[in-house]
């Protein structure tokens, strides 16, 4: 009886191996992207994707492959980057389904649904209707005020260490910036990070952890369904990734007490949910205002350090703008304490400045992934047929010499300024293209553009270690650290 067990296994066993050898093969062999080329471990697996997803270096990997093997580059057996003239516009301004990664945004578990979870085009853009006047720039310019009291606490920060000649972590207080104003804009309150000078609640260490584990769960949606994504658990409030949720939830409750709350995005949504209930539930609301909080500090925090990083590297463009802003003041502008955004959008250096940071340093370092449709697709001259997953990765895209010139891996405005710069705005896509660009892109740009002029117009800063590089991790976004600087206030500042 043992031995005809023990045969029974050994043929079982047998024929799963020999059934997977199969499978993998024909991926390797007969596949139709099996002449696309890439890494080995990706023409039959996602396993080399998955390593660099894990080790952090995603954008840089896959810029290295495309300069080697051109424009269609196979980082899975069923998923192709894509780094053509036509792939914003094919893929990304073409309404075709998300790829299923997307389904893993959904925060906490699967009832939480958001524009940027929803995969299919037409539900995306019902879903993102709901939500959208809570976004525009009509309504955040609204919110200046209270975001500028947020930059003077982080420039009262600045004096301190400038007076104590201590060092500042950037990677810190633009993160703290970051999640205080969108406590200012979505719940009329910020957190309180600038005030206490602290990651309260350890809330950026658990978003960067949950950074990391979104990047590669949305691969294994049955396993995050399972665990992390299981609804039943996290009514229970038992997995990790409650924390940003309860994060929400709790200023959420602190607004709803608040007799002083404004015509905030919290508002905003409340109305459409009155005025809509068909169309939009209070799960919605808590999706959506989580999944802000979620994704707006990282975004911010990345531009902005990668602007004074890299003005550090080329101080004759630093000196180009500080130009730029004095021409400006002598004119009667920027001369509030905090730069105002009418006054910042003015300046054409600047703007080509946080342009510049952006493609050098985008906040998402992975491929932005549809999947090709019924009938197939067509990029150039290559036929991909339905089910095939494309992916466009902004950081190929903006170091892409074919598009950005010989000089696309170096930091450079001046790109941004004259006749050359509407050719390459069509592939400038730091907040995504088409249907599912980053709802945030308004806050981003607002926040962006206030800081960074008031910060050269007010300060000097110097590395601690000069010519130092920083360090930074590309997850599910891509923020830097460990570069500390000296800042000191410039004389002819208005601090």
């Amino acid at each position: 009886m043992a031995a005809i067990i023990e045969l029974e296994s050994t043929t079982i066993i047998a024929f799963i191996t020999g059934a997977l050898t199969v499978l993998l093969l024909w991926r390797r062999y007969q596949s139709p992207l099996s002449d696309i080329p890439g890494p080995f471990l990706a023409s039959f697996t996602r396993l080399w994707h998955i390593i660099r997803i894990f080790a952090g270096d995603i954008n840089v990997r896959s810029i290295r492959e495309h300069e080697k093997h051109g424009p269609f580059v196979r980082i899975a057996h069923d998923e192709v980057s894509v780094c053509h003239p036509d792939a914003i516009r094919a893929i990304l301004l073409n309404p075709i389904p998300k790829a299923p990664w997307y389904k893993v945004l959904a925060l906490p578990d699967r009832r939480f649904q958001t524009p940027m979870s929803e995969t299919d085009p037409k539900r995306r853009v019902e879903r993102a209707k709901n939500v959208a006047s809570a976004y525009a720039l009509s309504n955040l310019i609204k919110s200046e005020d209270h975001i500028d009291e947020m930059v003077r606490l982080m420039m009262d920060r600045f004096d301190k260490f400038s007076d104590d000649r201590a060092p500042v972590d950037f990677d810190h207080w633009f993160n703290f910036l970051a999640f205080d104003v969108i406590g200012e804009v979505v719940f009329s309150e910020s957190f309180g990070f600038l005030k206490t000078g602290q990651d309260l609640g350890s809330s950026i260490a658990n978003s960067r952890s949950l950074n990391a584990y979104i990047a590669a769960a949305g691969y294994f949606q049955w396993l995050h369904n399972l665990t992390l994504g299981n609804s039943i658990l996290s009514r229970w409030n038992l997995m990790p990734n409650n924390h940003l949720f309860d994060t929400t939830m709790a200023a959420l409750e602190r607004r709803q007490s608040n007799p002083e709350h404004r015509n905030d995005m919290i508002e905003h949504w409340k109305t459409t949910l009155a005025k809509h209930p068909e169309r939009m539930t209070i799960t919605d609301l808590h999706a959506t205002a989580t999944g802000t909080v979620g994704a707006g500090a990282d975004t911010i925090s990345g531009a902005l350090q990668s602007f004074v990083y890299h003005m550090l590297r080329k101080p004759q463009y630093l000196d180009k703008l500080r130009a730029e802003i004095d021409a400006e003041r002598a004119q009667g502008r920027c001369k509030d304490t905090v730069v105002s955004y009418a006054d910042a959008q003015n300046m054409e250096y600047l703007q080509a400045c946080i342009k510049e940071s952006l493609r050098m340093f985008g906040p998402v370092p992975f491929g932005l992934a549809r999947q090709v449709p019924k009938g197939g697709l067509n990029i150039g001259d290559r036929f991909f047929p339905e089910g095939t997953i494309l992916s466009v990765n902004p950081w190929v895209i903006h170091k892409c010499k074919d598009l950005f010139g010989p000089d696309a891996h170096e930091y450079n405005p001046d790109r941004w300024i004259g006749s050359e710069a509407k050719a390459i705005e069509k592939y400038f896509m730091p907040f995504g293209a088409g249907y599912n660009s980053c709802p945030g892109r308004n806050l981003a740009t607002i926040e962006i553009s206030k800081v960074i002029a008031t910060v050269v117009r007010d300060y000097d800063i110097r590395h601690q270690n000069p010519g130092q590089e920083w360090k930074y991790m590309a997850y599910f976004t891509a923020v830097p650290y460990g570069w500390p600087c000296y800042i000191s206030k410039r004389t002819d500042g208005i601090r």
